[in-house]
């Protein structure tokens, strides 16, 4: 059984070769069974004749014999087959255009072993009326088809007319259909029929003017799906210029339709959500500066849509205080690999301001080429909303100071005005009393006790009141100021962006910790940065510029140090500036810099600030270290804590 199945399957293989070896003979080759039923047609006979395989199967072949010849041409047929001789017969054989042509049948059996019969193969071959050979094609048809062959795309040779001379195999099998069917395309259900009239009228007009042809439309294929193709006839011409022939190539194209259409669906989506979402996208290439908008963000910078993008370009959309932020940026990220995140103004031709939020991460294309990929979205809504709650805020806050100033002021004088009168009045009395003939003493010493008295009374209201205010004693712990430093600059990030100010910082790595209030510590840095800012509020000859360092001292003890690019301060009144009250900015209370420096003292630390030699100041206040023991002790009481917790898990 194994055998009898590996033969059947040999002999199906060698079948299938013997196929592919015959359709590529160049003559009319056929066969039949032992008793006359034709059972194959090799594709040039399918060619010449136009008839598909499952019309010339059987009988069908008759049709192609013209009918005066067909009666003579059966009779030999059948008196070969049963004189088993391979006579020649001659008849008329219709080509595909119509023609007919005389042609040589000739015919062998094929037989087994015992001579029985068990195939007929025959061959045609074209005659002249002499009867020569002579072959059923003409040479630029032969050409064609020994080319369009190989090429897995639909082709067709038509005339200079723009008729049908001859398809390849693939066409066939494409439609479904013959020749005689496909030469008459413009009515044999081939192309769907919305496309039919515009590309009946575009070959027309290629085929008047002779010059070439491409279009896309759809055709039908055998099983009735329709698919997208793209056409492209190229006419070829005799040294005259004159068409002889047009070479029609079509190419499936339906898949690439489908992604294009998908592709379009999702930048469709795209547009839509960065519309919806006020936020563009872009790209910068490193090597040759080449930026790439969206749509959106040509909206945005108010650019016409498709306009070459450069730096120039959008320098002149960017608000001018903001442009050395964003030369900073780009200078930056030319020489590092950071993530861009930033925000600037635009002013618009109007005069209208947008605020920006840009955010981009570096990457490579396919080429290996360094390019920026961002986001820009316009947070203008926003970021006026954020100004009015932080403008409504500070309003807020200085009403709430002169309230609760007021009601202090309120207070004293409520407690005070009591005692201060009793001293008046008895001020005025001893003097009266004094001033008697003769003085009366001893009324003059008892007012003066009950002066006395109001005088430590009115002492007593105030230091009630003071206590109110006196600073609470410093909760100690071992604090690493590179972590209260960052703290502060998350906090402080709005308001820096806001300021439009570039922040530099230069934490020192392994800086000691030191023993203090983290809070506490974290005004005095907060106080220093608002300071900073504040004074460069009216900065616009040079970028806006804040440093924060830390770092260890030779004495010992821990430094931060910031340094602005502000308006400075008159070294004459260094002194005074961390005095309470005492202010160089028009709405300042002169309060900041004097609880500063209150704390680091209370810290056992220095606050002081210098002039830059340049334009700014630099404050900076040192404290000292932990000492070793205490650094141990929390190590220790660290460990402690550890093992406690573990045993609690445990």
């Amino acid at each position: 059984m194994l055998r009898g199945g590996g033969d059947c399957q040999e002999r199906k293989e060698m079948e299938s070769d013997l196929s592919r070896v015959v359709d590529a003979l160049p003559g009319l080759v056929w066969t039949a069974l032992p008793d006359g039923h034709i059972d194959f047609l090799n594709r040039r006979w399918l060619e010449y004749t136009g008839l598909g395989m499952g019309d010339a199967n059987g009988d069908g072949w008759r049709s192609a014999i013209h009918p005066e010849d067909l009666p003579e041409f059966l009779e030999q047929w059948r008196n070969m087959i049963t004189a088993a001789e391979p006579p020649a017969v001659e008849a008329r054989l219709r080509r595909h255009d119509g023609e007919y042509r005389r042609v040589l049948f000739r015919a062998c059996p094929l037989v087994d072993a015992s001579g029985q019969i068990v195939k007929w193969c025959g061959t045609g071959t074209a005659i002249d009326e002499q009867g020569h050979p002579q072959d059923p094609l003409p040479a630029h048809v032969r050409a064609f088809r020994s080319m369009a062959d190989s090429i897995p795309a639909l082709m067709a040779l038509m005339n200079s007319a723009g008729e049908v001379e001859s398809v390849n195999r693939h066409v066939l099998e494409y439609f479904g259909k013959p020749f005689e069917i496909l030469k008459d395309w413009d009515v044999a259900d081939t192309v769907h029929p919305d496309d039919l009239p515009t590309v009946l009228a575009a070959w027309r007009r290629a085929v008047q003017t002779g010059q070439p042809h491409e279009s896309e439309h759809r055709n039908r294929r055998a099983d009735g799906t329709y698919r997208w193709f793209h056409i492209r006839a190229l006419p070829v011409r005799d040294p005259d210029g004159k068409v002889l022939r047009w070479y029609v190539l079509q190419t499936d194209i339906d898949d690439l339709k489908r992604a294009e259409k998908e592709l379009q669906r999702s930048e469709a989506f795209l547009a839509e959500a960065q519309r919806l979402s006020s936020t563009g996208s872009f790209s910068w290439r490193f090597d040759t500066d080449e930026i790439t908008f969206s749509d959106e963000l040509y909206r945005i910078f108010g650019f016409e849509p498709n306009t070459i993008v450069t730096f120039e370009q959008i320098g002149t959309r960017v608000h001018p205080e903001d442009l050395p932020l964003l030369k900073d940026k780009i200078h930056r990220t030319r020489t590092t690999a950071d993530d861009l995140d930033y925000e600037i103004r635009l002013r618009m031709p109007d005069n209208s301001v947008k605020y920006i939020q840009t955010l981009a991460h570096r990457s490579q294309d396919r080429n290996g080429r360094l390019e920026y990929i961002g986001a820009v979205q316009d947070v203008t809504p926003r970021r006026l909303s954020e100004n009015a709650l932080s403008k409504t805020r500070s309003e807020l806050e200085h009403v709430s100071r002169v309230t609760s100033l007021g009601a202090f002021t309120a207070s004293i004088a409520h407690e005070v005005s009591q005692p201060l009168a009793g001293i008046i009045t008895n001020a005025s009395t001893c003097l009266r009393m004094l001033a008697a003939e003769p003085p009366n003493v001893d009324g003059a010493r008892e007012t003066a006790r009950r002066t006395i008295r109001d005088g430590n009374r009115a002492s007593d209201v105030i230091t009630r009141l003071r206590a109110l205010f006196v600073k609470k004693d410093v909760t100690t712990e071992l604090v690493n100021l590179n972590e209260v430093t960052r703290e502060v600059i998350a906090l402080s990030l709005n308001e820096l962006q806001r300021s439009r100010v570039v922040l530099r910082s230069e934490l020192a790595d392994e800086l000691p910790q030191v023993v203090g209030d983290r809070v506490q510590l974290q005004q005095v840095i907060l106080n220093l940065f608002l300071n900073a800012l504040e004074a460069m509020t009216g900065v616009e000859d040079r970028t806006r510029q804040l440093v924060i360092t830390t770092k260890p001292g030779e004495d010992d003890h821990v430094h931060l140090i910031v340094q602005d690019t502000g308006v400075g301060f008159d070294p004459h009144g260094a002194d005074r500036l961390f005095d309470a009250f005492y202010t160089t900015k028009s709405g300042g209370m002169g309060i900041g810099l004097s609880v500063s420096r209150s704390i680091v003292e209370r810290h056992q630390g220095r606050l002081w600030g210098v002039p830059n030699d340049g334009p700014g100041a630099t404050f900076s206040f040192s404290i000292p270290r932990a000492p070793k023991d205490v650094r141990d002790a929390h190590s220790r009481g660290a460990t402690r804590t550890h093992a406690a917790r573990m045993r609690h898990t445990s």
